[in-house]
């Protein structure tokens, strides 16, 4: 081991320690002092770790410390790190202001801090014991984070929802460790990866990597346990943030850390395929349908995590991690800016639209579609196509819907957008790929063409829905999109069947007074 090495690992581990030395000054009056201090150097000292690495990667005197017990200091591991310390000092500053003068703020930055350091223990640990120990603190401290206000019933019910499904990931989690230990003899992540590719999977091999597909469904919350994450927001907006870019996407990182394995595994990859893609497809028709601005972003979560599982399987690992990266960001954002996103909302609603007709669709059917075969031409049909048929599908709406937002675009002015989205995306997806190696996956032509399928399907249905909204067929399927395909209240009836909970009653409850003639005398 280098003395490089030795620096950037020093400075990696500095994350989690930092996070742990802020929680404990959590009960002293100068916790925030504290916690802004912790996260700051925290963030310093990672930067400084990732741009040791970098130089050292293109000098040849870094090597990744995969041999060890206590760090793994692959690219991947880095850089999500890196957007892990610039999570926690934003959410610690933005609460700080966000939560003044409510009760139990000392609780409430301990277990910020504990849950973020447990979530880099997981992100750079190279021990499945300790991977499994983070995941379960994380589930733990999240739990108390969701009861911040223990006095209301919904969030009570879904923290208890979320609790149940993460006793559930982590019996897997235990499982696929158990498995792969008695397989391989060691409990060494990089040792257990460097096995791969092997000529045939045992089926102990296959076992352990279901399991891994199943707690990394149920984890980024995949139909139908996806109710918990959509009943959340009555949590505090940090802790929303929180959960929506640091945690609930833990099950893509753990797809791409095991994705030698995993892309041998056709089965697992089955059970991704079909269940994340379908997720993806109906998260967000039913997304469409929603007006409260937290909802619509959970629900949109929960589309966008089932994307980047989908993009595990089909072996698009580089994507996945560019997608996990930037819809973190995303999601922070959008939820510690949602104030702002309710102004714009307004502003987009009171604002007059033009739907699009016939002939703008189908231009804007037409140029995306030809863009896309293009790029496939170029690339030889290389790799998955689906993801193309995908982003044809968003441009088309993007072109097709240009006037009926706030503000109106010409179709030159769309196209240019267009394409430096198109530009910037393959930038993105370039540097990527310089982080995490190429694995090739068993999903072939079938996997495309399933995913092809319900891309054609959620387009289908969103141009049905959006062209022929009065037809009698659009009003019951919008109704049914509406109530989420009652899947929720069905899983919360079976939920409370197998494990009651008393839930908090409201001391003063809303009631509604209607002013009649009698009142009124």
């Amino acid at each position: 081991m280098t003395q490089l090495t030795q620096i950037v690992a020093f400075l990696t581990l500095a994350l989690p320690l930092l996070l742990l030395v802020g929680a404990a000054a959590s009960r002293w009056s100068f916790r925030w002092t504290a916690a802004t201090l912790a996260t700051s150097l925290a963030l310093i000292s990672v930067v400084g770790a990732a741009g040791l690495a970098l130089a050292g990667s293109v000098s040849g005197a870094f090597t990744p410390w995969q041999d060890s017990a206590l760090l793994r200091l692959a690219p991947a591991s880095l850089a999500i790190a890196l957007l892990l310390a610039f999570l926690s000092l934003v959410i610690v500053r933005y609460s700080k202001d966000y939560l003044r003068g409510e009760p139990r703020l000392g609780r409430y930055l301990a277990m910020l801090q504990l849950t973020l350091a447990a979530v880099s223990v997981v992100v750079l640990t190279n021990h499945m014991l300790v991977l499994l120990t983070g995941w379960v603190a994380i589930s733990l401290g999240l739990h108390q984070l969701l009861l911040f206000y223990p006095e209301r019933p919904r969030a009570a019910l879904a923290a208890h929802k979320k609790f149940l499904f993460a006793r559930t990931a982590e019996s897997f989690l235990l499982a696929a460790v158990l498995l792969l230990w008695s397989h391989h003899d060691t409990w060494l992540i990089s040792e257990i990866v460097a096995a791969y590719p092997a000529a045939d999977l045992t089926l102990t091999e296959q076992l352990a990597a279901l399991c891994i597909a199943a707690a990394a469904l149920i984890k980024c919350a995949q139909l139908p346990a996806h109710g918990w994450l959509i009943q959340v927001v009555e949590a505090p907006t940090p802790v929303s943030a929180l959960l929506h870019a640091g945690i609930i996407n833990l099950g893509g990182y753990l797809l791409i850390l095991f994705a030698p394995l995993f892309a041998q595994a056709s089965p697992a990859q089955w059970v991704v395929l079909v269940v994340a893609g379908l997720t993806t497809v109906l998260a967000a028709l039913i997304m469409t349908t929603r007006i409260s601005i937290k909802v619509k972003l959970a629900w949109s979560t929960s589309a966008q995590m089932g994307l980047m599982l989908v993009e595990c399987a089909l072996g698009l690992y580089d994507l996945a991690l560019l997608h996990l990266l930037a819809h973190a960001c995303y999601k922070a954002h959008a939820f510690l800016n949602a104030g702002s996103a309710v102004e714009a909302d307004l502003t987009r609603r009171l604002a007059a639209s033009a739907g699009p007709d016939r002939g703008r669709w189908l231009v804007a059917w037409t140029v995306p579609a030809a863009v896309a075969m293009a790029a496939l031409w170029l690339t030889g049909f290389d790799g998955a196509w689906s993801p193309w048929l995908l982003l044809a599908a968003a441009a088309s709406v993007v072109l097709a819907e240009r006037d009926s937002r706030s503000y109106r675009e010409t179709l030159s002015a769309a196209l240019g957008l267009a394409t430096l989205l198109v530009v910037a995306y393959a930038v993105q997806k370039l540097a990527a790929g310089q982080l995490i190696a190429p694995v090739a996956t068993s999903a072939g032509w079938l996997g495309n063409a399933w995913i092809a399928l319900l891309v054609l399907a959620l387009a289908g249905t969103y141009l049905f829905l959006r062209a022929c909204p009065d037809r009698p067929l659009a009003r019951r399927l919008s109704v049914w999109l509406y109530a989420g395909l009652y899947l929720d209240e069905w899983v919360t009836r079976t939920t409370l069947r197998v494990w009651p909970i008393r839930l908090p009653i409201r001391l003063q409850p809303k009631t509604l007074s209607l002013l009649t003639e009698e009142t009124a005398r």
